[in-house]
């Protein structure tokens, strides 16, 4: 009966995109594709009370349409113009290995005025709730988002709700739904509800999101490279089963430092961090040409920073000055990364930089390990699943063979036929580069150097397989050669997991892909500001007391760095990028 499910999914699956996704359908599509005449939209053509019973879409229902009016939303303190909310759910069902009933929700927004573009809204952590459909750009704090410029938006829950996480890996379907199908069944769908609430199709589409909705981005570039036009990809987890495992392992490193069993924040203090970051900033930020809290020559800095030299080491008990010898084996190793019975990488290591004194280092390295990466990895990513019955996330983790979990996100069996990395990471990654030049389509990604969870060494060893400007730099372990032909990747010095940290995080990636994408303008810098007090896209309570509030700085196309050449050093144009 399970196999029958499955197949009848996929034949369901197959209609949809015969009937409403066929290529072509979110634009035409060549390898001079920034050369397409101006994007235009139109008006909603009936009143949106009326949309929701007007459209037939095999396994969808339609729940309601809605008017918004104009304000109702705001992004930065700017108004969202009046639209249309149209919700409903597609491919609902029953499970028969679970019981539980399945469904994959979604929220669109059409603007009353349309621009005649379209972006999935892929949204971040395990799913399980629809955000709201504004199409959030990349940063962590916002100055536009796509559906205040016009955008039509969707946004869903992946196939679950809430109430099921992390149980929803119980099911199969539910699996792959979350891992990559729900994006392939929900984007013909909603170039349908586009076409027939507008009399036209979308003249170009975009997805993107930051976290598991990076992973997302970077999955549809290389599954349903056919249906975009642009990638915009925020601190990517597209390897995030591994991922997940190595924090375990991290958790686990932390444990037996914990001054109190309850709080493993107590293994690696604030005092503790503040120092660390303060070592790190010692060595490492004059490397750019100035010091000014930020540590720009990453690479450099990898060279040259010591945690075992560097960082005092205590000769007492533990006060915030120094770190003991069981400390910095811990802490060396959790930035090392784990390594298998083998001896091979089970994920990627962390760049030491000067973000980790931060609120998001104690949820994502202290909290997150015990209360998500335990259920995601034990009901989601691991075949065999775990006995929800009695589950102890904390004591999972903390008890775990991590050797075993690293074989476990590769495994399969009869009832889950794909593994936690199959369903959950673009196949061939290194291949996506080929995709977008085949479909005339560009990518813009972005990630904090002091990013907690995903490490900006994977997603950087991943940009640099690719073929960058038709050259193979494969193996290549020098920052040599420019940026690829249809891939930027900006790294974010000091800023964390999607926004935050000592940093300049608040940036705005979707102008600058729709200039890459529709006139063939390659962004080779973008200019980031940090978020002091005042600011309209929300305040950053990490921005040191020293900096302006309003600093900007240049994110360079990668692997160029932003150097000091002179003039005011809070503002971005006393930087080149070299």
């Amino acid at each position: 009966m399970n196999r029958q499910v499955r197949c009848a999914g996929a034949l369901a699956l197959a209609v949809v995109l015969q009937g409403y996704g066929a290529p072509g359908w979110a634009g035409d599509r060549e390898e001079g594709a920034h050369h397409r005449p101006p994007v235009t939209g139109g008006p909603l053509r009936q009143p949106c009370e009326t949309l929701a019973g007007s459209l037939s879409v095999p396994n969808t229902a339609f729940t309601a349409s809605t008017s918004v009016a104009a304000g109702a939303l705001s992004i930065a303190g700017k108004p969202i113009p009046a639209h249309c909310l149209l919700t409903g759910k597609m491919f609902e069902r029953k499970s028969p290995v679970d019981g539980q009933t399945y469904a994959i929700g979604f929220e669109m927004r059409l603007p009353l005025d349309w621009n005649g573009r379209f972006f999935y809204q892929a949204n971040g952590g395990i799913d399980g709730s629809l955000v709201t459909a504004t199409g959030p750009t990349s940063g962590g704090g916002p100055l536009t988002s796509a559906l205040l410029q016009g955008f039509a938006v969707i946004s869903s829950d992946a196939g679950h709700n809430g109430a099921q996480n992390p149980f929803f890996g119980i099911d199969p379907q539910a699996r792959l739904d979350y891992g990559y199908q729900a994006v392939g069944k929900l984007t013909p769908m909603a170039k349908h509800v586009i076409r027939a609430a507008y009399d036209k199709r979308p003249e170009v589409s975009y997805i993107g999101g930051c976290s598991n909705g990076g992973r997302h981005t970077m999955v549809a570039a290389a599954r349903y490279a056919d249906q975009y036009d642009g990638y915009l990809v925020g601190s990517p987890g597209f390897n995030l089963p591994k991922a997940a495992v190595a924090n375990m392992y991290g958790a686990q490193q932390y444990a037996p430092l914990a001054t109190d069993p309850a709080d493993l924040s107590t293994a690696w203090t604030l005092a503790e961090r503040q120092l660390f970051s303060s070592k790190v900033l010692e060595r490492c930020d004059a490397l750019d040409g100035l010091k000014d809290g930020l540590v720009q020559n990453v690479r450099a800095c990898q060279r040259v920073f010591s945690l075992e030299h560097d960082v005092p080491t205590c000769s007492g008990p533990r006060n915030g000055t120094c770190l003991s010898a069981a400390q910095k084996t811990a802490i060396g190793n959790i930035f090392a990364g784990p390594k298998d019975a083998h001896g091979q990488p089970i994920y990627a290591s962390f760049p030491y930089d000067a973000g980790y004194a931060t609120g998001g280092t104690v949820f994502w390295e202290f909290i997150a390990p015990l209360l998500l990466d335990s259920g995601a990895v034990g009901f989601i990513f691991k075949t065999p699943p775990a006995n929800p019955v009695g589950f102890n996330g904390p004591v999972f983790t903390l008890t775990a063979n991590i050797n075993e979990l690293a074989e476990q996100i590769f495994a399969t069996n009869a009832l889950y036929t794909q593994s936690g990395m199959e369903f959950m990471t673009p196949p061939h990654p290194e291949r996506i580069d080929d995709n977008l030049r085949r479909h005339g389509a560009r990518m813009l990604v972005s990630h904090g150097v002091s990013d907690s969870i995903f490490s900006i060494n994977d997603t950087t060893a991943w940009y640099r397989s690719l073929k960058h400007s038709g050259e193979h730099h494969r193996g290549h372990h020098d920052d040599d050669g420019g940026p690829s032909d249809v891939v930027r990747l900006f790294r974010v010095p000091g800023m964390g997991h999607c926004g935050g940290g000592p940093s300049t995080d608040q940036y705005d990636l979707l102008t600058k892909l729709v200039e890459w994408v529709e006139k063939g303008r390659a962004p080779e810098r973008v200019i980031a500001s940090a978020r002091g007090p005042g600011n309209a896209g929300g305040v950053n309570p990490e921005v040191p007391a020293g900096w302006a509030p309003d600093r900007t700085r240049p994110l360079c196309a990668y692997p160029r760095i932003a150097k000091y050449h002179g003039g005011d050093p809070e503002r971005a144009e006393s930087f080149v990028c070299r």
